[in-house]
Order: C-alpha cells, then sequence, then structure tokens
C-alpha cells in the first residue's frame, strides 16, 4: 500500500512540474481514428512553415509526431487520407471558451485576441465541418502553442484536434530543442484516443 501510495505522489509531483500543459484534445464529426491505419504529416510543400520557425525545429517536431503514431500502430504513407496539419502560435494568456454557440460554424481558430495561428496546410479548407462545440483558445500569457489537427484530406473532414502549452524562457519556446519537443508531444499525444502499442507502454 506504501508503495502504491508513493507511487502516487511521485507521479503527481512528476505531472506538477511538467512545464507542458495539454490545453485542448478534442475529437470530431464522431471520428474513430482506429479506423485509419496510415498517415502522413504536413510538409513544407503543403503550405508553408509558420514565420519564425526553421526547417529544423518543423522536422523535429514531425520527427516527434511521427514516432508517437508509429508506437500505436500507424504506417506512414505519403498517399495516406489522415494528415497531420501542425500549427505554431506564440501570444498571451491561456484561456479557452467555445468557439460559438450551438448551431454556428466556429471562426477559423483558435483565435489568439487578435491573432491566428499559422497552419501549415490552410485550416479553412476543413474548418467549415468542425463541430460547434470546438474550443478556442482566446489568449496565451509567455506561452508557446503547439496544435495538431487530424483530418481525413480527401473527404476535408476534421477528426481530433489537440494544443499543447509550454512557458517560453526569455522569449524563447522550448519547442524549439529536441528534448522540449519530445516531451511536448508525448503531452500533446496524452489523450489520443488511440492508445500506444502494448510494448511501448511499459516505457510512458
Amino acid at each position: 500500500m506504501r508503495k502504491i501510495f508513493a507511487f502516487m505522489l511521485l507521479s503527481v509531483m512528476m505531472m506538477s512540474c511538467s512545464p507542458y500543459a495539454l490545453v485542448n484534445s478534442e475529437t470530431y464529426n464522431g471520428a474513430d481514428l482506429s479506423e485509419y491505419h496510415t498517415f502522413r504529416i504536413v510538409t513544407p510543400a503543403d503550405g508553408h512553415l509558420p514565420p519564425g520557425i526553421m526547417p529544423v525545429t518543423y522536422y523535429n517536431i514531425a520527427a516527434a509526431i511521427r514516432e508517437q503514431m508509429l508506437e500505436r500502430g500507424f504506417v506512414e504513407d505519403p498517399s495516406s487520407p489522415l494528415l497531420i496539419n501542425i500549427g505554431i502560435t506564440i501570444h498571451r494568456e491561456i484561456e479557452t471558451e467555445p468557439a460559438l454557440p450551438p448551431g454556428y460554424t466556429p471562426y477559423p481558430g483558435p483565435y489568439y485576441n487578435g491573432y491566428y495561428p499559422c497552419f501549415m496546410y490552410p485550416r479553412n479548407v476543413y474548418l467549415a465541418s468542425y463541430y460547434a462545440n470546438a474550443r478556442v483558445i482566446t489568449g496565451i500569457y509567455k506561452e508557446g502553442v503547439l496544435t495538431m489537427d487530424f483530418v481525413d484530406i480527401r473527404q476535408k473532414l476534421p477528426l481530433y484536434s489537440a494544443s499543447v502549452a509550454t512557458i517560453m524562457d526569455n522569449g524563447r519556446s522550448r519547442f524549439r530543442n529536441l528534448k522540449g519537443i519530445a516531451e511536448a508531444t508525448q503531452t500533446l499525444f496524452s489523450r489520443f484516443p488511440v492508445p500506444l502499442l502494448p510494448k511501448y507502454r511499459a516505457d510512458r
């Protein structure tokens, strides 16, 4: 019993010390992501890199997302209908609220106190079919936010979206180093609806 209590206490301490926070994790259109067996990650050729993001940062983020997907049994395929879109925003003070009242189509957000996130693939191509219960981030204080959208690009159908935030040091996001990217991406997938394969669960 003492060992279990000690383990729980250690887990809580580790979580409380984490510089990363899951801002949102939403499934849309009744999607069952386990029905998809392949995926592809957005590339600069599909759109453009967000301002201030170097190619090496993009490739490190893509590699961390790829690892998470492979450990869940997905196979990377450049012709896959499942596109993972990447967006990055830096602004002030995190708060979330419903995008719009029920029955309305959400704005092409998340909306950040006058700023939209910079997505590599144009989000408005598929955003119109988001459910009205989508949540937006209304503000972020001294934080960097990494967002990923899962989209059935053939149907232009949003399936899932998650965002993770991190406090920045002197204006420089932890997303810019390998360790930070790996930890942030692990948090990003913490409520992903498809679990890790059994052989990877023991390591997490």
